[in-house]
């Protein structure tokens, strides 16, 4: 609920579970999670990969990250899927240089903002009323509905006005509400608003996620991932809403699921720290690592399951270059195996 426009949040939030959001955000840089190398560009390519993902990508955050960095291509994943994280990042970057100017949200930026976002997987209709297309940020001149059988959404004729107003609310808004929880609540808000006005043919979910990670982003904010496993819960919620009209339902997944991430992301990042040092690392020695061994000590730490063919391509060296660094890293006690060396995973033990 809103009242001369700050929000009122629900018993949710208010107590407790807004008080453990602040304590796992203050752990988190306090942790320094978010001062690791390359920590910002592989955040962006975890939200990139899990949006895409609830709209049916395949496309790995490995896979993205070597198309991203390299241009190379995933094998076995369609040039649409690949296309698709290509035109997401591409949005991104627009909406966060966006974010760090404070823009003013408008139609034409949100219109801009969902035609880079479809610029290569977008369609072309023609109505009777014209054409427009996706790829443009076009808004749509046809009536949807909510898959099959579902309600319909916002009548096209009356969404240039229901864009003026959530333009109007929003920017108001952002400048309303200043503390951390009201913030994450208008970026909720603003998500679940545009994906209800439906402006767009195609790309609203990917457009509406995207829009409240560029205001987390303005307001310096750790930025919301819903993750591919959540999607279920994730359409239950917005649908619920949408019957009920009670925007706590959507607010509270959004804020349960933060709070997991953010929990799941410390838990990682506090496993790989000291945990058992090896006897054959005095705790008083330090281990002198070279610039590539730090960067694929980060790079196991967002994801163990990498394989030295995967760290190869991305340093663009040969897998025996690879494999020698980490043997050099195993035999300083600061890497471990877990599992087999088909299906284990890596474990840091020391830096």
């Amino acid at each position: 609920m809103v009242r001369n426009g700050k929000f009122l949040f629900s018993f949710y939030f208010c107590g407790m579970d807004g008080k453990l959001l602040l304590e796992l955000i203050a752990k988190y840089k306090d942790l320094g999670i978010d001062k690791q190398i390359d920590y910002d560009k592989f955040y962006l390519y975890s939200i990139i990969t899990h949006s895409t993902a609830i709209e049916g990508s395949t496309v790995t955050e490995i896979e993205n990250q070597l198309l991203f960095d390299q241009g190379i291509s995933a094998s076995g994943r369609s040039m649409n899927e690949q296309l698709m994280n290509l035109d997401l990042k591409a949005a991104y970057e627009k909406a966060i240089m966006y974010a760090k100017e404070h823009r003013s949200i408008s139609v034409d930026l949100l219109k801009e903002l969902a035609g880079i976002l479809m610029r290569n997987t977008g369609t072309e209709y023609n109505t009777s009323l014209g054409s427009f297309s996706s790829a443009r940020g076009d808004i749509r001149l046809l009536n949807v509905t909510e898959g099959f059988e579902g309600r319909s959404y916002l009548n096209f004729s009356k969404i240039p006005a229901a864009l003026d107003d959530f333009c109007l609310w929003l920017n108001n808004a952002r400048k309303s509400n200043t503390d951390t929880i009201s913030r994450y609540q208008m970026s909720f808000d603003a998500h679940y608003k545009l994906v209800t006005i439906h402006p767009w043919a195609d790309g609203n979910g990917r457009m509406a996620r995207l829009l409240m990670n560029m205001l987390q982003f303005e307001a310096g904010l750790i930025p919301s991932i819903i993750k591919k496993d959540s999607k279920a819960k994730y359409i239950e919620s917005l649908i619920k809403t949408r019957e009920s009209g009670n925007l706590e339902i959507v607010r509270d997944f959004m804020f349960e699921e933060h709070v997991c991430n953010l929990k799941e992301r410390i838990m990682q990042f506090e496993s790989s720290k000291v945990e058992n040092v090896p006897v054959s690392v005095p705790v008083n020695v330090t281990v002198k690592i070279s610039s590539r061994q730090a960067k694929i000590l980060d790079l196991i730490r967002n994801d163990p399951f990498l394989t030295a063919d995967n760290l190869a391509r991305i340093f663009k060296v040969t897998s025996r270059t690879i494999k020698r660094d980490i043997a050099y890293l195993r035999d300083k006690g600061i890497l471990s195996r877990e599992g087999s060396d088909k299906s284990g995973s890596w474990v840091i033990r020391s830096v």
